[in-house]
């Protein structure tokens, strides 16, 4: 029984280090990238805490030191990003790190060259070990179907490994980063559903919303979740965890940046009053998980990259 439980154990240790592997070649990739990308150095910083928070609360926790094992490339990294080694342990971060290496392959890319940034991901994918920090779908918004030409907006889903990461993740993100009316149809279901406060939407239904798979690049349906917090038209009967999607995030920088979809857009509960309430819940209650992963050092703050 021992010998059985220590394989497991081996075998356990041996399957997180895809965590470190994929953290220290994504980390590798940015940084090259930046220096092709002006403008880009807060990605890089914003990617850095975020891989680092995620090392910390991993299974098998994993430090800066661990992930960078190169003694100069830690130290060059250290003089050049040094605020992700000193808040990783204090704030959480606002995204999670695919969304940093979506922004960044945008940027090199350019927005209207979705087939060519959807084959960037790809081929990242292809040198990565799977499910540690790698998402596996991407979603495009357009403010219309039927205009091409109109700006297109990304999203990926959750790059976390485990239910309390990506817990803690969309959590983060309701709190901090996505659109308002996206934030508030996630706290609806976060992370149970609410009955005092119903902040899902209804999407206008002439807008572009396609999500596809990054490792098969086929199209997918919206999945229920997603129909249940946008209104967006499907068949699927599958649930997944609500705020996981690429969906969210999608939406999220459409609604930013496209007023008239905002405008079109239906709001169910726009009660001020059951939202802050729900806000102050969705705090309780990634306050509650952190304390279970023994994340006790929050500061109550989210990380704000540096910026040029």
């Amino acid at each position: 029984m021992a010998d059985q439980e220590q394989n497991r154990r081996e075998e356990f240790l041996k399957t997180q280090q895809g965590f470190r592997e994929n953290a220290y070649k994504i980390i590798m990739k940015m940084d090259d990238w930046s220096n092709m990308a002006p403008g880009s150095k807060h990605l890089v910083d914003e990617i850095l805490h975020s891989i680092f928070f995620l090392g910390k609360i991993n299974s098998i926790p994993f430090s800066p030191e661990e992930i960078i094992s190169d003694g100069d490339i830690l130290k060059a990294l250290k003089e050049k990003y040094p605020r992700p080694f000193q808040f990783y342990l204090t704030q959480l971060p606002r995204r999670s790190p695919f969304s940093c290496v979506l922004d960044m392959i945008v940027l090199l890319k350019h927005p209207e060259n979705e087939e060519q940034i959807k084959q960037s991901l790809q081929e990242l994918i292809r040198e990565l070990a799977p499910q540690f920090l790698v998402s596996s779908i991407i979603c495009i918004s357009q403010k219309s179907k039927t205009d091409q030409n109109s700006k297109r907006y990304y999203g990926v889903s959750m790059s976390t490994n485990g239910r309390n990461p990506r817990t803690v993740v969309i959590g983060a993100s309701c709190l901090s980063n996505w659109d308002e009316y996206v934030s508030g149809a996630v706290m609806t279901y976060y992370p149970k559903k609410k009955n005092y406060f119903d902040g899902t939407i209804e999407v206008p239904g002439n807008i572009r919303c396609e999500a596809f798979s990054l490792s098969r690049g086929e199209q997918m349906s919206p999945c229920r979740s997603c129909h249940n917090l946008f209104g967006l038209n499907t068949e699927e009967t599958k649930e997944w965890p609500y705020g996981n999607c690429a969906e969210p995030e999608s939406l999220s920088n459409l609604l930013k940046n496209e007023k008239e979809v905002k405008n079109g857009t239906t709001v169910h509960d726009r009660s001020a009053e059951n939202r802050q309430r729900a806000e102050k819940e969705v705090r309780k209650d990634l306050q509650a998980v952190l304390r279970m992963i023994h994340f006790n050092t929050w500061s109550g703050e989210f990380y704000n990259p540096e910026s040029e």
